[in-house]
């Protein structure tokens, strides 16, 4: 499943109800001027959208594995993922934070951070 964790809400929800075992988190990425590139040649977003959702998707702080897509194609990044899952490390960053309860920006935007070292 791919699943984009645009929200706390959607992270939230993810932590509640996913098996921790079956879950990895990918930070899939690339340059802004890319997305905006993209979201031209598609025609049916409006322009800038992916560039300012992207620090809230990735807001949580912590992946798995890391993949800039202006670098791989889709079939490169999916056999990364891949390769990645034979020798996947425990804990894995959804089991990390599961087992950290959230914490809020000073903003007070209710956005899920990381845990902190230690």
């Amino acid at each position: 499943m791919d699943h984009v964790l645009g929200a706390e809400w959607r992270l939230r929800d993810c932590l509640a109800v996913l098996v921790p075992q079956d879950v990895i988190l990918v930070k899939m990425h690339c340059p802004a001027e890319e997305l905006e590139r993209r979201e031209r040649a598609r025609g049916d977003r409006p322009p800038g959208l992916a560039a300012r959702r992207s620090q809230q998707v990735h807001a949580h702080g912590v992946h798995d594995v890391e993949r800039d897509t202006s670098r791989l194609t889709p079939g490169e990044c999916a056999a990364r993922i891949k390769e990645f899952l034979t020798a996947r490390p425990r804990p894995t960053a959804f089991e990390r934070l599961l087992a950290t309860p959230p914490t809020r920006h000073a903003s007070g935007g209710g956005q899920y951070t990381a845990p902190g070292p230690g």
